[in-house]
């Protein structure tokens, strides 16, 4: 009989992006697979297309600020965990892998009542409520940061980075190229404005346009309908609001990315070793987790951080210039990173839990 395994984790992508990254290798090792997320949530439709049975559950959102549905989400998460607790009868998982998000709380309870060792994820440097929640019943918290160790309990802390997809270490330079309509003559810079794509990243790349084609050429991943369709004919600079097969051959041309801070965003950069500029979302816009993620990175020499208050024309010349004249010392510090292998390290755990060899 083969393993069994239940992934869980939902709310945004990235608290699904991460499971998805794990799928080849659990294949691989012929694990029987399951999600549980929410009845109509962003993770049933990303998980649709890989063929995997997908059991939805009620779910309640966890808010730091007042709302009338606080009073009700409460039981709506009581409600998920039965269902959770039904379904987990059902497979009868060796392990639970979570990534997160409030979908995951009543899965994990659910597993550790039923005995079912767990393991989770988190992403960002302070761990999110839904996931401080989890803690406390978790085999094994799994980080994407040195400084997360101190908020987790000694015993289960490990860091592993983030997992990402293997197919993004696949890319082909010259496909890139090719996509984009440029040449060898120039190097490259990506930018990266998060799913949704950043106005405030997008403007400050175009106030600044003019001066960057005179040495770079720019593909510019701007997000939805933030296309400028002034400058789609100008030279040496290609937008797409997204990008899906394609996005590893970008990231094996360009030779220095521009980006916000996200977990998922970051650990990709890590991962391929692309010297970058990272502008987090202001913590009026979030809970300040790219703020922290983006100095953890600078502090450990992978980034260059400018706040998004600060940027100036002036100052995101200097700085990309910078990044470009340095580059070399960014990859090698990211070469030493043991924030990399995510997927390899996670998979261990796994097997570990899977085969009763976790205390």
């Amino acid at each position: 009989m083969g393993k069994k395994i239940v992934l869980t984790g939902g709310g945004t992508a990235g608290h699904v992006t991460p499971n998805m990254a794990l799928l080849p290798r659990l294949r691989e090792l012929q694990y029987e697979i399951a999600y549980m997320g929410s009845y109509d949530g962003i993770e049933k439709k990303l998980i649709e297309d890989y063929d995997i049975p997908y059991y939805g559950i009620s779910t309640g959102k966890f808010r730091r600020y007042f709302d009338p549905k606080n009073f009700s989400d409460p039981f709506r998460v009581l409600k998920g965990m039965h269902e959770a607790r039904k379904y987990l009868k059902e497979i009868r998982p060796d392990v639970v892998f979570s990534k997160g998000g409030f979908v995951s709380v009543p899965v994990v309870r659910a597993a550790a009542s039923l005995r079912i060792p767990c393991i989770i994820h988190e992403s960002d440097m302070t761990p999110g409520l839904a996931n401080k929640l989890c803690i406390p019943v978790a085999k094994k918290v799994c980080c994407n940061f040195p400084e997360t160790f101190n908020m987790l309990p000694a015993n289960k802390a490990v860091l592993t980075g983030s997992p990402i997809r293997e197919e993004l270490t696949t890319g082909n330079a010259e496909a890139g190229y090719r996509l984009c309509g440029f040449d060898v003559s120039k190097p490259v810079i990506m930018v990266v404005g998060g799913s949704q794509g950043s106005a405030a990243v997008n403007q400050a790349v175009r106030d600044v346009l003019p001066e960057l084609l005179k040495d770079f050429q720019v593909v510019h991943l701007c997000g939805k309908d933030k296309v400028d369709n002034l400058l789609l004919t100008t030279p040496g600079y290609k937008q797409f609001e997204y990008i899906t097969s394609e996005m590893k051959d970008l990231f094996a041309m360009a030779d220095i990315v521009i980006s916000r801070a996200g977990a998922n965003a970051i650990s990709e950069i890590l991962t391929l070793r692309k010297p970058n500029i990272l502008i987090p979302l202001p913590a009026g816009s979030s809970r300040g987790d790219q703020i922290l993620n983006a100095r953890s990175f600078e502090e450990q020499g992978f980034s260059i951080v400018i706040d998004e208050d600060d940027l100036t024309n002036k100052l995101f010349l200097e700085k990309i210039r910078e990044l470009y004249g340095s580059r070399d010392a960014y990859v090698s510090a990211m070469s030493k990173s043991s924030q990399r292998d995510a997927i390899g390290k996670i998979i261990d755990l796994i097997e570990d839990a899977a085969n009763g060899k976790m205390s």
